[in-house]
């Protein structure tokens, strides 16, 4: 890394301020083009910035921050312009001219993994800060930016040392005056770290859905009243309201928060056989996103007199929702309920135009979601990448442990699961991983 680079490190477009970043050997010699001078390390500083023919940017503040004391543990300087897009146009152009190169995406992040002043699961700490978009993401990334889930997988590491030694003394030492017994040894503390891997694997899950999003799918026949319910959780017009069964047929996405967690709502196609081409892949999809989503809201029509199979896709504890019990009640609202309570359903009538039916059902959704998110503490793990590296940690010691016989084949799974864990946090990973994990980063992170 023998070049320097620079990006803005705030959004484009009219502000008060912006700010651009510099990283790389070369930030001193471009601070003395720029600014006539490097400032005191750590000092904002108040100075007039020129490109090379000597026209005048802006006036700025200047900030240095001496290597390897700083953000990527190279040289790095900011400069805090006033936001115009024509004072950042000039200021990106000079810069520029004095061969510096624009940054990749997440690459001031990566050079601070690469000089060792974060690790990769904190680094992904940061990207999951900068999207957080609730105040769970917010808690959730902070703690994985100061080191919860690094500190843990240190303690787990330093235990599989432990156990490795062991029955490595086993195997090398057979005549030496190592104990009879020194391999059973290490069998407490490796059952002991399987369960703790399997538990944090299965809560890695619960990291996922607070940084993605908790998917809530609207699902029921044509005219159950989906897409007035989505409107109406959502306080805006979102969705298309019409009599014509088929109105909606593609998902329909909203995005909300509820209890302080990202909540995705999603209105579906209508449920039935159809000979329209469009409409069928419309429910289709529809089944497809309610199969995969945390909870499923059933709409029926109480006031209808037709009844249709529950669709399959309900699992126990999901919703039914008995709609526009404003209206004279039909057969379909009494099948409805004998149908939840088979499926092991909770269930409830609803009219979209009662200010207090949809305040509860908002709090009825709050509640499943503060249920299903909310542990005691934020979890250790937050991304699929740290559940699957977990799970194929602790599938090597649950095999290792079944290596009674064979301490050599169980040494060597114990090296396996070491080398899993220490991917978590980047101690070795493959250079196309940290590509892919760094290019999801913005410009200047």
């Amino acid at each position: 890394m023998t070049d320097t680079i620079y990006a803005p490190a705030t959004a484009a477009g009219r502000a008060a301020v912006a700010v651009v970043r510099l990283s790389g050997p070369a930030v001193r010699s471009a601070l003395r083009e720029l600014a006539g001078a490097v400032p005191e390390p750590r000092v904002a500083t108040l100075r007039v910035l020129r490109d090379q023919a000597g026209e005048l940017i802006d006036q700025a503040l200047v900030l240095y921050f001496q290597a390897p004391n700083s953000y990527t543990g190279e040289d790095v300087a900011e400069l805090q312009v006033h936001g115009g897009p024509a004072v950042m146009g000039a200021l990106v152009a000079a810069l520029a001219e004095l061969d510096l190169r624009l940054a990749e995406p997440g690459e001031f992040t990566r050079r601070a993994f690469q000089h060792g002043k974060l690790d990769l699961a904190q680094a992904e700490g940061v990207a999951d800060l900068v999207d957080a978009e609730t105040e769970a993401q917010r808690r959730q990334a902070l703690e994985q930016l100061g080191g919860r889930l690094s500190d843990v997988q240190a303690r787990w590491s330093e235990a599989l040392i432990e156990a490795l030694a062991m029955l490595e003394a086993a195997v090398d030492f057979p005549d030496e005056e190592v104990p009879a017994d020194v391999a059973a040894r290490a069998r407490p503390a490796l059952e002991r770290l399987t369960a703790e891997l399997e538990l944090a694997a299965a809560d890695a899950e619960r990291g996922e859905r607070v940084r993605e999003g908790y998917r809530i799918a609207l699902i029921g026949a044509p005219n159950a009243g989906k897409s007035t319910l989505l409107n109406a959780l959502a306080g805006r017009d979102a969705a298309i309201v019409t009599a014509t069964p088929g109105t909606t047929r593609d998902i329909i996405e909203v995005p909300m928060v509820l209890a302080g967690y990202k909540v995705l709502l999603a209105d579906t196609a209508g449920l039935r056989e159809t000979g329209d081409e469009i409409e069928a892949e419309g429910v289709r999809r529809a089944r497809a996103w309610a199969a995969g989503a945390d909870l499923r809201l059933w709409l029926v029509d109480g006031s209808g007199g037709e009844t249709t199979g529950a669709p399959m896709e309900l699992r126990p504890d999901d919703l039914c929702v008995i709609t526009k019990r404003d209206l004279p009640t039909g057969q379909a609202g009494a099948w409805a309920a004998a149908q939840a309570r088979r499926l092991g359903l909770g269930s409830a009538e609803f009219t979209a135009r009662g200010p207090g039916d949809v305040a509860w059902l908002r709090s009825t959704l709050e509640e499943r979601v503060i249920e299903a998110l909310a542990g005691a503490e934020p979890p250790a793990a937050t991304r699929l990448r740290h559940q699957e590296l977990l799970a194929e940690a602790a599938d090597r010691l649950r095999s290792a442990l079944r290596h009674d016989e064979h301490l050599e084949l169980a040494a060597e799974d114990v090296r396996l699961a070491a080398r899993a864990l220490d991917r978590i946090t980047g101690r070795i990973d493959p250079e196309d991983v940290l590509g892919r994990i760094f290019s999801t980063f913005c410009i200047g992170k």
